[in-house]
């Protein structure tokens, strides 16, 4: 279980992979670091997106920025302490808004973050290069790399937790945009008239179905929600995946974290019929959402996948990537 209260499902096959999706042949051993509202989480990643160690603890709730990130440093430690082997780069997967190449982050669920140096901070801590990128992204490279995306070169993943984000990969190539913050689905508008949002907004997905708000509107936790509301929150998914579906010409959406996993069925036949009723164009009709494949593990996968796909040679390509914008 996860600090909502939501189970989080087992891993899913993957699906056949191609040339053009993420991933390739063995890379770096990798220090993967999640960074969420309400958990932190540090993992040792072989190059082929396996978690040999683990370590995790809660978010500090505080609007000092220094215990939150304490916290992170002793996990960080024990972790790296234990770990049978030693990692060569870091991956950090963190909730956004941030600054080109993670340089700063404010993640809107940790209070305390507030264009917080946290790159810098953590290649000071651990000796090592530091590569940071949303979260939400960081899943996308995961499910592309090793999970219910493998193989295709057109899609978006969400993470519907206690916040909503995204990642959009098009022409298999993971889309940053100016500052590094694109795919912010969950600012995406489903209920014009909805609850005012975090980021200033109303009616904005993560405002109508975060584990966040469902609390908000139920007065009990995410995890006992009823059928009804498990449907509403798919319906609005679909709804937010139907405009991104119109807008990049994809065909495929995969969803994961522990609202959408722990919905289930529910959840996600109703995001199905949304998508359905919403994408009338012909490129866009035959779009579906998928579960995601990599359950708990894609965080830590994720984290790693940033690594990969900023600090080495991309298979094939010839082409180093590195933080930089």
């Amino acid at each position: 279980m996860v600090a909502d209260g939501l189970l989080q499902r087992g891993t899913v096959t993957p699906l056949a992979g191609n040339p053009r999706a993420f991933g390739g042949p063995s890379g770096p051993i990798v220090l993967a670091v999640d960074i969420g509202g309400t958990k932190m989480e540090a993992g040792i990643v072989d190059g082929d997106g396996r978690i040999l160690a683990r370590e995790r603890t809660i978010t500090p709730a505080t609007p000092d920025p220094e215990p939150v990130f304490d916290a992170l440093s002793r996990v960080v430690s024990e972790l790296l302490a234990r770990s049978p082997v030693a990692p060569s780069v870091c991956g950090v997967g963190c909730g956004g808004p941030m600054e080109a190449a993670g340089s700063t982050v404010s993640p809107l669920n940790i209070h305390g973050w507030r264009r917080f140096p946290l790159r810098d901070r953590l290649t000071d801590l651990v000796g090592l290069d530091v590569f940071v990128d949303n979260d939400a992204k960081a899943l996308a490279l995961a499910e592309g790399w090793t999970g219910a995306a493998r193989g295709s070169a057109d899609y978006v993943a969400l993470v519907v937790s206690t916040g909503i984000g995204g990642g959009v990969v098009l022409d298999g190539r993971l889309l940053d945009g100016a500052g590094g913050n694109a795919g912010h689905i969950g600012h995406v508008v489903v209920e014009p008239d909805g609850r005012p949002c975090a980021c200033g907004g109303r009616g904005c997905l993560e405002a109508e179905v975060s584990g966040t708000a469902i609390a908000a509107v139920t007065g009990r936790p995410a995890a006992e929600a009823d059928e009804g509301m498990r449907r509403r929150c798919g319906t609005f998914v679909g709804r937010a995946v139907a405009s991104v579906a119109n807008l990049l010409d994809l065909q495929l959406a995969v969803v994961a974290g522990s609202v959408a996993l722990g919905y289930g069925n529910d959840f996600l036949r109703a995001a199905q019929s949304e998508i359905d009723l919403r994408c009338g164009l012909d490129f866009a009709r035959t779009t579906r959402i998928l579960r995601g494949g990599l359950g708990a593990d894609g965080p830590l996968v994720g984290a790693a996948a940033v690594a990969r796909h900023r600090a080495v040679v991309v298979a094939g390509s010839g082409v180093v990537e590195d933080g930089g914008r």
